[in-house]
């Protein structure tokens, strides 16, 4: 009998969290973007917590640099707990001919994988400003998220609605990391 009633309460999670995934919405990305615009340095200002950044005390900025294919050179670079700067340089790509140029692919792997799949993470621009003083990425499975400025600082309002922006997207925020930022 308890494995039975066992087995049912499996099912039943598995219909739920199954029905939780597909009931979310595709995430939405910003219809256009001027890839000569976008190039410069941001600031980080906010990101969810993930395994790369692990390291990363602060002063957090991402470097895009347009080349003549139209893919862009990204530099990451950071500042550890010991006040060594870490970096490194990567590649970013249209996700697809079909796709919004909003819809990127990223790869920090070195070239030579670049045929492999998988060293390709997804690098969705899903908000950005008019002024294009601040950009939003993501990715489908929203486990990622950066929130990039271009001065070290934001203004809390705009970060709070930006967070309310992103939530609507079906993001969970609750471990959300604040960059410090002494890069002035």
């Amino acid at each position: 009998m308890k494995s039975v009633l066992y087995i049912i309460i499996v099912l039943t999670f598995t219909t739920f969290a199954s029905a939780q995934e597909s009931s979310r919405l595709p995430l939405r990305v910003v219809t256009s973007v001027d890839l000569k615009q976008y190039t410069g340095t941001w600031f980080e200002i906010a990101r969810l917590p993930n395994r790369f950044q692990n390291d990363c005390a602060g002063d957090v900025t991402a470097t895009y640099i347009l080349l003549d294919d139209g893919e862009m050179k990204v530099v990451n670079r950071c500042r550890k707990e010991h006040g060594d700067t870490t970096e490194a340089e990567g590649l970013a790509k249209r996700a697809g001919d079909d796709e919004p140029v909003s819809k990127l692919k990223v790869r920090f792997a070195p070239s030579f994988l670049s045929f492999l799949p998988f060293v390709w993470g997804d690098y969705w621009i899903i908000d950005l400003a008019a002024d294009y003083s601040y950009a939003v990425i993501g990715e489908p499975k929203r486990e990622y998220l950066w929130v990039l400025a271009r001065t070290p600082v934001m203004e809390s309002d705009t970060l709070t609605q930006i967070l309310a922006r992103v939530t609507a997207q079906g993001y969970d925020i609750s471990t959300i990391i604040k960059t410090q930022q002494t890069i002035k």
